[in-house]
């Protein structure tokens, strides 16, 4: 997977999808500084995620970001989106593998090598860590600090996506210590004083 470094965003969905959202998603995909956009929805029927996830998957193939979903890879068969990104309770990679064939799969590994090293013995095609700070967007149940970045780093060349209540005051620290994309989704959809395309910008 090619490493893109002005476009090391990955940017997930907020939890709720309003019409306002689309537009929204293509002023922000268009500053070329993301690379995924992952599609994270709890409480919607499959039907609603299928029509949601076409508009989204139309947006992200204009703006030639990878389409990602989020936790399910028969929802990202049908809508023929661009890879899965797989939680630790959710289908075990080999199975995800069968039914995606060459579509990328990243892998939640929260903050342990020992995860880490058994998804890329699977061949995942990135791991993610985090939380590295706190995150609205989700309870933290697992914590992780740099080192983890680090250590990864001396025995893969895997790209790593760091997660969790990431911001423009912390962006760069990660990205300094080996990060290669850094998860989003709070500081772009719910900051109370930047719209979503000045919080992006943000991001230098």
């Amino acid at each position: 997977m090619k490493i893109n470094k002005k476009k090391f965003i990955y940017l997930i969905s907020p939890n709720k999808i309003p019409n306002s959202f689309y537009k929204s998603l293509n002023l922000v995909l268009k500053t070329k500084k993301i690379s995924f956009f992952q599609l994270r929805l709890k409480n919607y029927s499959l039907k609603k995620k299928i029509i949601i996830g076409k508009k989204i998957k139309n947006i992200c193939k204009k703006n030639k970001v990878k389409f990602i979903i989020n936790d399910d890879p028969l929802l990202t068969l049908k809508l023929d989106a661009d890879g899965c990104h797989l939680g630790q309770k959710d289908m075990n990679i080999k199975m995800a593998k069968k039914i995606l064939g060459k579509k990328i799969i990243g892998i939640t590994c929260h903050n342990s090598i020992n995860l880490a090293r058994k998804a890329i013995k699977a061949k995942a095609d990135y791991i993610a860590f985090g939380a590295f700070n706190q995150s609205k967007t989700k309870k933290t149940k697992y914590v992780a600090s740099l080192k983890i970045l680090n250590k990864i780093k001396k025995f893969t060349k895997t790209p790593t996506v760091a997660i969790g209540g990431i911001n423009a005051f912390n962006y760069k620290n990660l990205l300094l210590n080996n990060a290669n994309f850094l998860a989003i989704s709070g500081y772009i959809w719910k900051n109370k004083k930047y719209k979503p395309l000045q919080a992006v910008k943000r991001l230098k």
